[in-house]
């Protein structure tokens, strides 16, 4: 059964960047009908937060993707410690006691001599009164994986065939030094005994999962088909590392983003096929194939969400909006109404705010000084209420006969006169839903 996870650290919102992991992961498993799991990896106590484990599953469902089963990796830590001491058993783990400084003294040796900026095992040559005395002056060391210095193959469903030299690659750290078990390990165990069968993840994993895929070996297990998606860029090709905290998924909520918008330019962003908007789930599922998706940068505009967001909102009954519209003050005899003049004109929810106070109080006149004798005489015409869908066109029927204006001259003052606006609604939609008409001149 095809088995796939996301699994982020409780330690912030989830953004944009971590999205497109999720969704990929998710599209993959529901297009084989296999099982999706959500993975908390919060085996750091210090940073990992519940309040954060509460917004992920929040924000996953606000979307729809919804997970078969949870699982906490700090529920887990006896079975990390199991795999860690069959490693040791196996002279595949070792304890090392560098200092970070000291490390960086090596690295940068090794780069003025023109080698790869490696870890150089210097700590497999210690003896055990060595290693009882830098205990003692450093405390505890951290745990590397000792690599095989052979070549790693894999055929990546995005990348294609990769093949990395483990020479090139330092033996990474498994454990630190106050004995926290790191990703590298910890994820290796939870996919290998989860059946895990697919894992997509991004560009930047590639020389993680060389590594653990000899640590796999190492214990075991199967290996899982994985694939590298590229990372994103700003809109101009930017680094979106330092913005990503202000792309989190409830920011884009917030600013009125529709889910079904946002899936679906995130199922086609960086892919061969063109953005489409999906009206549901079932549509995303079926159309995402993986292979279609490229290694390039691939640009994300969060603006790209907004004319998404208004072609949903325009597809949307109006029992999906009732109550959001009754909410704002609408009369429920006029809502249905009022969600019809407006739906063509919103990119948000949080527009429909905007055009209810214009038609419940009436819009702030804008008035051309050369229209001002002129729209002061065509108000005078304006029949009194109430009005109907024929008001408009009756009354600048008259007007036009009466001062001789046609065309742009006589719509778009009375338009900037009754709503503010230059664009907007038919008028003859919004002449009788306007209930209070100020007309300043």
């Amino acid at each position: 059964m095809t088995t796939t996870r996301f699994a982020p650290s409780p330690t912030g919102y989830i953004h944009i960047g971590n999205l497109r992991t999720a969704l990929m992961n998710f599209l993959i498993a529901r297009k084989a009908g296999g099982t999706f799991i959500l993975r908390i990896d919060d085996t750091d106590p210090e940073r990992s937060k519940q309040e954060y484990v509460d917004a992920i599953k929040e924000d996953l469902e606000w979307l729809g993707l919804t997970w078969d089963r949870v699982e906490r990796q700090s529920e887990r830590l006896d079975r990390y410690a199991e795999a860690a001491d069959t490693l040791r058993g196996m002279g595949r783990f070792y304890e090392a006691f560098e200092t970070p400084t000291e490390l960086d003294l090596k690295r940068k040796k090794q780069l003025n001599m023109g080698r790869p900026p490696v870890y150089d095992r210097a700590a497999l040559g210690l003896s055990e009164e060595q290693k009882e005395a830098l205990r003692a002056e450093r405390g505890d060391g951290v745990w590397r994986f000792k690599l095989d210095h052979e070549r790693i193959d894999w055929d990546d469903g995005i990348l294609g065939d990769i093949s990395i030299d483990a020479a090139s690659v330092s033996d990474p750290v498994l454990i630190r030094g106050d004995g926290q078990v790191l990703y590298t390990l910890a994820s290796v165990v939870d996919d290998t005994e989860m059946g895990v069968t697919h894992v997509v993840r991004g560009s930047d994993h590639v020389t993680n999962t060389a590594t653990q895929i000899q640590i796999i070996e190492a214990l075991g297990g199967s290996v899982p088909q994985f694939a590298h998606h590229s990372l994103l860029t700003g809109p101009q090709g930017e680094s979106l590392s330092k913005r990503l905290g202000t792309l989190s998924l409830r920011d884009l909520r917030a600013q009125g983003v529709e889910p079904m918008a946002l899936l679906s330019l995130m199922a086609r962003l960086g892919s061969a096929d063109p953005v489409e908007l999906r009206t549901d789930m079932a549509e995303l599922i079926e159309g995402f194939d993986i292979s279609r998706f490229g290694s390039a940068p691939t640009k994300f505009d969060a603006n790209d969400l907004f004319p998404l967001t208004a072609r949903v909102l325009q597809g949307r009954d109006f029992a999906d909006v009732k109550a959001h519209i009754v909410a704002l003050g609408v009369p429920e005899d006029q809502a249905e109404r009022f969600w019809s003049v407006t739906r063509e004109n919103i990119t948000t929810l949080q527009d429909l705010e905007g055009w209810w106070i214009m038609f419940r109080d009436g819009a702030e006149p804008v008035i051309d000084d050369e229209d001002r004798e002129f729209v002061a005489e065509a108000l005078a015409l304006l029949p009194e209420g109430p009005h109907d869908g024929d008001t408009w066109g009756q009354w600048t029927s008259v007007v036009k006969e009466q001062t001789g204006r046609k065309g742009k001259g006589l719509f778009m003052p009375l338009r900037k006169a009754l709503t503010g606006q230059n664009h907007g609604p038919d008028m003859s939609q919004v002449l009788p839903l306007l209930q209070v008409i100020k007309a300043k001149g």
